[in-house]
């Protein structure tokens, strides 16, 4: 576990994860974080926004702009950013012209990103689910568990090996898009309880990180990030430096 990573670490995680095309240019990128919580509010927000500007400042390539405000969703105003991130909850309170703006936005070919909660959220716009793969569908398990690694050759995840620990809140996923989904991690079911109340099984099992298109812009999430012990973890702090860099690449 680590609280941040210096730019030594981070440079040293992140060759070893892939050689990004536009590392040596050391351009600057914006990406706009948005936590605004219409529903339940996590206690890792604070900590995850200082992550963020951390892996953006110790890497050199982008910049994170923090924000709960949806006047910050217009096409003009997103279009300073490279990339959109949501760890959101709920209905968030967006005109029809921001909801616009922002899948516009991606079609155009920028990135989004969605951390954990970034599922529950939105249930009543389906194209939202159009662009993120899927919805929450409950969390019968916080324990530690293990985790696949389903693509082993994505430069995102193969620094992780074949499988790795971590202890979570362990979301499952309904009206998952799988076919239009390149899942990247899963649960390992032989790790948990299936037999618990509300344990939900479907054909492609627990997705826990995965990417997709939309348009021409790429989207990347992730279900975990609900412990904040997750965000000070070296691992997951490299997962979302790489796949930040890939949505914008």
């Amino acid at each position: 576990m680590a609280t941040t990573i210096d730019r030594r670490a981070s440079i040293a995680l992140f060759g070893g994860a892939i050689a990004w095309p536009f590392a040596a240019r050391a351009q600057q990128h914006r990406i706009l974080y948005c936590t605004h919580s219409a529903g339940y509010r996590h206690d890792a927000i604070p900590l995850s926004q200082t992550i963020l500007r951390q892996l953006g400042g110790n890497s050199g390539l982008f910049d994170v702009t923090t924000t709960e405000d949806m006047a910050e969703f217009t096409t003009e105003k997103l279009a300073r950013y490279a990339a959109v991130m949501f760890y959101t909850t709920g209905e968030l309170p967006m005109s029809d012209a921001q909801k616009a703006a922002l899948l516009g936005f991606v079609r155009s070919g920028r990135g989004f990103l969605g951390a954990h909660c970034a599922t529950d959220t939105f249930y009543e716009w389906p194209a939202y689910r159009e662009l993120i793969g899927g919805y929450f569908d409950g969390h019968p398990w916080h324990q530690s568990v293990r985790v696949e690694v389903a693509d082993p050759a994505s430069p995102l995840v193969s620094f992780l090996g074949r499988s790795f620990e971590i202890k979570d809140e362990i979301y499952q996923i309904r009206d998952f898009d799988e076919r239009g989904s390149q899942v990247l991690l899963r649960l390992d079911p032989a790790s948990v309880d299936l037999g618990r109340d509300g344990v939900h099984r479907r054909s492609y099992g627990w997705p826990l990180a995965w990417t997709r298109s939309y348009g021409r812009g790429r989207v990347f999430y992730t279900a975990l990030g609900h412990e904040q012990a997750v965000w000070q973890d070296a691992r997951y702090q490299q997962l979302l430096l790489n796949a930040i860099l890939w949505s914008i690449g």
